[in-house]
């Protein structure tokens, strides 16, 4: 069967890169793609939102399955378009899509299924905002209700900054048009991390438990990024807790989008804050998450095309998925003055050498051939996974790597895992 992978970031290559490894593929096209998806198949350079055009590709080159990363063209209603046109798209319908796309939408939707979360207000008039978040005497979360590239979230543990945020936000556009509506929510306390599941619309199939690093700097300082690594599995995840979360939020969620006219198939992530009173929802996303899908697809060891195929098809409860038992580690290389002003084109060089190391996979995010030459061209450049028999021994695996590549004003968070392990211990 032939593939066409729509986007072109660490996400996509580790897609791609798995997809590759299936013995039901014929040819894998990448759109755009980036210089590391060019080694699991064929980069095409059709932009991610050019819907027509990539339909049009997927027809002359008898594309059988289409699945999409980025969840910009998921909103613009891409899976739609190609299942209209008798293509079959993994990926929610953009009705389905709101659940990331439009946070109030989101909100609604977990009120409805009576599903736990953080106290909040939707705003859509800054003023308004500006007085409620004036009259808490406690730390606020403010969010941009539309999308943001996992930017748009501010932790706020003073209610003045909360008000910088929703006139960052609202009034200086730091977002654009995703912040003109925020949600303001209490700051939550406890350990986050995300949960990844296959649906099929009826079928949920749960992945391995993963967590995210989103602020820039050690000790989760500093502003939200799109993600500066992650590793699966999460201790703080037992088998109880998991239970309880499939049963008290992805079962309730996946049936109130049935109730709600909009059913969803493809990958739901949930984020969550796993507080000292349970579980509590701090978002959901559409697709895979940015980096947990790197240690979570190096520990997969069932053919994603299958799964997604199955997930299309509506038979996901005829799937069993096998994963490897060691733990996963992926540290995120970034340019030196992300997630604020960077400067691209900078040479890397050492990707080999890493690459040479057992059990390590750098996936690109942020890059591109120039002069023949590797460099940067993004934010996120590469993400350095490593399997290993403990998480500690994935995370020594994962920054030995990391030591080996070189590019002027590389930057990483030096204690990603570090969570982990206090927890096992």
């Amino acid at each position: 069967m032939n593939v066409l992978l729509i986007g072109g970031g660490g996400r996509e290559h580790a897609l791609a890169w798995k997809l590759a490894q299936s013995k039901r593929l014929g040819k894998l096209f990448i759109a755009p793609g980036n210089p590391g998806t060019a080694g699991c198949g064929r980069n095409v350079p059709i932009a991610a939102d050019q819907t027509e055009k990539l339909i049009r590709f997927a027809k002359e080159n008898r594309v059988g399955l289409v699945m999409v990363g980025p969840e910009g063209p998921l909103a613009m209603g891409v899976v739609d378009a190609f299942e209209q046109e008798g293509i079959k798209a993994f990926g929610p319908s953009k009705e389905a899509a709101q659940l990331e796309a439009d946070k109030a939408f989101a909100r609604q939707m977990m009120r409805s299924c009576s599903m736990s979360m953080a106290e909040g207000r939707i705003f859509d008039r800054y003023e308004d905002a500006k007085a409620y978040i004036a009259s808490r005497d406690e730390p606020v979360v403010v969010k941009a209700a539309g999308l943001a590239k996992g930017k748009g979230v501010i932790v706020c543990d003073e209610p003045s900054d909360g008000i910088l945020a929703a006139e960052r936000i609202m009034v200086e556009k730091a977002f654009g048009s995703a912040g003109d509506k925020i949600i303001v929510e209490d700051k939550l306390i406890g350990e986050e991390v995300s949960i990844l599941a296959f649906v099929d619309g009826r079928t949920i199939y749960v992945m391995e438990s993963s967590q995210d690093h989103k602020p820039i700097g050690d000790g989760d300082t500093g502003p939200n990024t799109g993600g500066m690594g992650a590793y699966s599995p999460a201790p703080v995840v037992t088998d109880a807790l998991m239970s309880q979360i499939e049963r008290e939020i992805l079962v309730p969620i996946v049936d109130g989008m049935n109730r709600n006219g909009t059913p969803y198939k493809g990958v739901l992530y949930a984020g969550l804050m796993i507080t000292a009173g349970g579980p509590r929802v701090l978002e959901f996303n559409v697709r895979f998450g940015d980096p947990e899908t790197q240690p979570i697809l190096m520990r997969m060891k069932s053919d994603l095309l299958e799964v997604c195929e199955a997930v299309c098809d509506g038979r996901l409860d005829k799937v069993t998925l096998q994963w490897d038992r060691r733990p996963a580690v992926c540290v995120v290389m970034a340019s030196g003055g992300y997630p604020g002003n960077y400067e691209k084109g900078k040479v890397i060089t050492g990707v080999d050498a890493a690459e040479a190391l057992d059990d390590v996979a750098v996936f690109h995010a942020g890059t591109a051939v120039q002069d023949d030459e590797l460099v940067t061209s993004g934010g996120r450049v590469l993400g350095v996974t490593a399997l290993g028999a403990t998480i500690s021994d994935a995370k020594v695996k994962a920054y030995e790597a990391v030591e080996k590549i070189k590019f002027d004003g590389a930057y990483c968070r030096t204690d990603i895992a570090d969570k982990a392990n206090k927890i096992r211990k």
